[in-house]
C-alpha cells in the first residue's frame, strides 16, 4: 500500500515582525561592521559545497554528531517517549532524523521545518514513503520567527523539538536564549528539546575546521556573494574577497569574514556600497559552549537539562532538555 503523500504547509505571517532576506542584506551592508545573514549560504551551490565540507578530515562536526546519534539514538528515543510528535528545526535532508524515527515508539508524527520549500517537500515525500506509519507534516517557515504548527499536527502526541547540527551556535547568545524560549513555548508543559551543541576545544582544531587546506570553506564563504548577485542584482566581484576564519577566545566563537582585497564599489539592487581595502563583511558566528554554560542559558529559557551524550574526545554534544 502506498503511503499518503504529505502536503506542505506554509507559516502565516508571524506574530512578530520579521525582515525579509533583502532587507537583512541591505541593513547588514549599511552597518559600520558590514554583515550578511548566514542563511544565504545555502543556495544550491552553497548546499553542495557544505556537503563537501562535511566530508573533510578537518571538519569534525557532522561525522562526530552522526557517530553520537548512531550509538545513542535508542536511548534518545526512549527518553523522548512513546507517541511523540517530532518537530525538526532546519530539517534539510533529515539524515540524522531517520535514526530517531527508526527508534521512536509509535511516533505521533514528524514536522520538518525548513525555509527552502521545494527541497523540504521532496525530502518529506521520500520520508513518507520510507516510513509509511509516520504522518509527515512539512512546514515551510523560518524557525527563528514565531510560527504555528500545521493544523493536522497540533493535537497529536507530546511535542519534542529536534535541532541537530551546531546551528544554535550561529546565533548571538541573546538570540539563542530567545530561540530557546520560543521552543519551550512551542512544546508546552510536557515537551522536550533534543539539540546538538558544539563544545569548546583547542583553537587550532577550530581554525582548521573553518579554514580547510583544500579551500572549500573559502569557496563556500565567497559563494554567499554569488548568491546575492543572482538573487538581488548584486555586482560583487567574488574573487576580490578573501576568506578569513578567526577564533575569538573572549566570546568562545569562530568568526567567519570576507575581506575586500582592494578599494571597490558594489551595487545591490539600486543601492551602492563602498569597500576599503582590508574592510570585512562578517558572514557567520559559530559559538562553542561548555555543557554548563549552555545549560545555564537553557535554564533561563525555562528548560531543564535531562541528559547529555558526547563523543569520546568531547568534541560535540547532543543534549536533552524538558520544560521545567
Amino acid at each position: 500500500m502506498n503511503s499518503p503523500q504529505p502536503t506542505m504547509a506554509f507559516a502565516p505571517q508571524g506574530q512578530q515582525a520579521t525582515r525579509g532576506p533583502l532587507e537583512e542584506v541591505l541593513d547588514g551592508l549599511r552597518s559600520p561592521q558590514k554583515t550578511l545573514p548566514c542563511k544565504l549560504f545555502y543556495d544550491e551551490r552553497g548546499s553542495q559545497l557544505f556537503d563537501e565540507i562535511c566530508e573533510l578530515d578537518e571538519y569534525y562536526v557532522t561525522r562526530t554528531e552522526l557517530s553520537i546519534m548512531e550509538k545513542h539514538s535508542n536511548e534518545m528515543a526512549a527518553a523522548l517517549g512513546p507517541e511523540t510528535l517530532l518537530v525538526e528545526y532546519g530539517s534539510g535532508a533529515s539524515t540524522k532524523t531517520r535514526l530517531l524515527l527508526e527508534q521512536l515508539e509509535n511516533p505521533a508524527g514528524y514536522v520538518p521545518i525548513d525555509i527552502s520549500g521545494d527541497y523540504l517537500l521532496e525530502t518529506s515525500e521520500q520520508l513518507s514513503r520510507d516510513y509509511p506509519a509516520v504522518p509527515v507534516y512539512p512546514l515551510a517557515a523560518d524557525f527563528t520567527a514565531q510560527f504555528d504548527l500545521p493544523v493536522a499536527a497540533q493535537r497529536r502526541g507530546n511535542r519534542a523539538v529536534y535541532f541537530p547540527g551546531s546551528t544554535i551556535g550561529n546565533f548571538e547568545v541573546s538570540e539563542a536564549a530567545q530561540l530557546l524560549k520560543n521552543v519551550a513555548k512551542l512544546v508546552g508543559s510536557s515537551g522536550k528539546l533534543l539539540i546538538g551543541v558544539d563544545l569548546e576545544k583547542k583553537p587550532e582544531i577550530l581554525r582548521n575546521a573553518y579554514s580547510d587546506s583544500k579551500g572549500i570553506t573559502a569557496e563556500f564563504n565567497r559563494n554567499i556573494l554569488s548568491h546575492i548577485n543572482v538573487a538581488y542584482r548584486g555586482t560583487f566581484d567574488v574573487n576580490s574577497f578573501d576568506h578569513q576564519a578567526v577564533y575569538n577566545a573572549d566570546k568562545a566563537r569562530i568568526e567567519m569574514r570576507l575581506l575586500s582585497s582592494r578599494d571597490q564599489t558594489v551595487r545591490v539592487c539600486e543601492e551602492i556600497f563602498t569597500f576599503a581595502a582590508g574592510e570585512s563583511i562578517l558572514t557567520e558566528y559559530s559559538h562553542k559552549y561548555t555543557v554548563e554554560r549552555f545549560g545555564a542559558i537553557a535554564r533561563d529559557a525555562g528548560l531543564s537539562l535531562r541528559e547529555v551524550w558526547t563523543d569520546p574526545e568531547n568534541l560535540f554534544s547532543v543534549q536533552l532538555y524538558e520544560v521545567a
